[in-house]
């Protein structure tokens, strides 16, 4: 039989005994106040946690009362190495014999406990959970001394004496690996074979699993002191005070005594005074998913490297074991093709909802000057330009936009074009180094189209629209529509990059050049004719450069009078 017991520091110099499960088999004073200070028994068949501090070792007694006893011994270090060893020494005869049950005084036992460490049966340094098992171990006093080297830190121990019908850990599967069966640029899928604990023996088995781009994890614990707050280790005891391992709650360590329930981010009590707040890594995230044996996690980055660990957890006892943890890389953001431009040659572009484009620009002689010609042909996009890594440009652009940047000698200008957040984009642009050539008209402020309404007649409508001092040829279209023709459906039609090309022979009015040398009178006006009486009709105007590329005004929504 295991004994669970706690060595208090004596408070005074009365003798102290320490309480066990029969006292009649094993009394024991502390034999060495300075050395077993904050030492305790391991309790038989629970998992206890507790907090070393470096460089400071700490030791923990049990005792087997019978020879051939099976024993198994479990060290869970949580966020640092720990160095461990395991050894055994005859019990004082008195100790394993038959007593009076009353309290030997205190010289006589420490005279019946030698001085000797006793024999070591093993020994363990580093973070891995490790285990001490026999089938038959001798009767006696079993000294359990942990150390940390590294950093002050805590950790988890369970030993018992039966085994076989304990087992608090949940049992891994024959293959424990978990198996990547699907990745993504921003997700990844996992399998695992079940563990037998919850196939065979039917007991509540719930799986964790978790997530980080630095490495993988070896306990559950660990996982835990990661997403703690860094300063929950304030609220550690100093050494010199008794404490109780069974109340690690009040120094920021989850309790044991919650069963079946997911253990949040560790907390400190209200009554140890300062409260410590959960500050939960971003790069590592727990997620429990019940008793399903397959997840995609998504919303993953791509081109990064995660590590992923499964941990499976009784839920009636809390305690979990780990799979075999495995790393992926998620898969890289498909390339965006870099549209070369050419020297004066307008070039389309079509870019998706919120999307992007790069377009490059490598003049083959050198220029002083380079020009970009932009036209939009729906909402407004941003242009960045880039001359050799330097940004030069960044614009929203709406129409028609030109923009004329310093040239340099074997300059090479890398173009970024940014859709619209509304919808889809589409839009033209030109890249030259000749600064004469423009092949997109010139625009005026104003687009719009006026009507005026004191010239409608049943049978015409008299329409005006801006020009500029360039010489420019206009065409004007019309085509009926419903009288329930709105805005909306006017808006849809606003792509000032489909020229007179698209409409039928039936819609064009005419034809004509205008120009003015005077801005201010820069206007010119028609009438359209051979129009019915109450009908609605939508007028486009399209202004067309020398170079034959088209701009289209904005469309203007007329009606005839139904009576004259």
């Amino acid at each position: 039989m295991l004994l669970l017991l706690l060595l208090l520091l004596p408070l005074s110099s009365r003798p102290q005994k320490l309480p066990t499960r029969d006292e009649e088999l094993f009394q024991m004073q502390i034999r060495d106040k300075a050395f077993f200070h904050d030492s305790s028994v391991i309790p038989d068949g629970a998992e206890i946690s507790s907090y070393l501090f470096r460089d400071t070792p700490k030791r923990y007694f049990f005792v087997v009362e019978e020879d051939n006893t099976p024993l198994a011994v479990t060290v869970t270090p949580c966020d640092a190495p720990l160095e461990w060893k395991l050894s055994v020494q005859e019990l004082p005869e008195e100790a394993s014999g038959e007593g009076s049950g009353e309290p030997e005084p205190l010289e006589q036992q420490k005279q019946q406990i030698t001085n000797e460490e006793g024999t070591e049966l093993f020994s363990y340094k580093g973070n891995d959970v490790e285990y001490f098992v026999s089938s038959s171990s001798p009767s006696g006093l079993y000294q359990l001394d942990l150390l940390s080297t590294e950093k002050d830190t805590h950790f988890k121990v369970y030993a018992t004496t039966t085994p076989e019908s304990d087992q608090p850990y949940p049992e891994l599967p024959y293959d424990p690996r978990i198996d990547v069966t699907s990745l993504g640029r921003t997700t990844v899928t996992l399998a695992w074979k079940p563990s037998p604990t919850a196939s065979l023996l039917k007991q509540p088995i719930q799986y964790c699993i978790v997530i980080n781009k630095e490495h993988n994890f070896k306990s559950l614990c660990a996982v835990e002191a990661k997403l703690s707050s860094d300063d929950a280790f304030m609220m550690a005891p100093k050494p010199g005070l008794d404490f109780s391992p069974f109340d690690f709650a009040h120094f920021g360590f989850p309790s044991d005594n919650n069963s079946g329930k997911e253990r949040g981010f560790l907390k400190s009590s209200s009554k140890f005074g300062r409260q410590t707040s959960s500050k939960p890594r971003v790069d590592l995230h727990k997620v429990c998913i019940g008793n399903k044996n397959i997840f995609t996690v998504s919303d993953l980055k791509p081109d990064t490297q995660y590590y992923f660990d499964m941990f499976a957890v009784n839920t009636n006892t809390n305690m979990s074991t780990a799979y075999v943890g495995t790393f992926a890389r998620t898969k890289e953001e498909a390339k965006q093709k870099t549209v070369e431009l050419k020297d004066g040659k307008v070039t389309d572009v079509f870019i998706k909802r919120k999307g992007a484009k790069f377009l490059r620009f490598a003049p083959v002689s050198s220029h002083q000057k380079v020009t970009f010609s932009v036209h939009s042909c729906l909402d407004a996009v941003q242009i960045q330009v880039r001359r050799d890594g330097k940004l030069l440009l960044s614009q929203n652009v709406e129409g028609v936009r030109q923009f004329q940047l310093r040239g340099k000698a074997k300059a090479k200008y890398l173009i970024r074009l940014k859709g619209s957040k509304k919808g889809a984009s589409v839009l033209k642009i030109l890249a030259t180094t000749r600064p004469n050539k423009q092949s997109f008209p010139s625009l005026p402020e104003d687009t719009r189209i006026k009507a005026f309404d004191k010239l409608r007649t049943c049978s015409s409508v008299t329409v005006a629209w801006l020009g500029t001092q360039e010489r420019n040829k206009f065409c004007i279209y019309k085509r009926e529509v419903d009288d329930n023709y709105n805005e909306e459906q006017k808006k849809r039609e606003q792509n000032q990059c489909l020229g007179p090309d698209t409409r039928k022979k039936s819609e064009k009015v005419l034809c004509k050049y205008f120009h003015s040398q005077n801005i201010q009178k820069a206007v010119t006006t028609e009438t359209i004719r051979g129009l019915q009486p109450g009908k609605s009709y939508l007028l486009d105007v399209y202004v067309i450069g020398h170079g034959g590329q088209s701009v289209k005004y904005q469309s203007k929504l007329v009606k005839t009078r139904k009576f004259c």
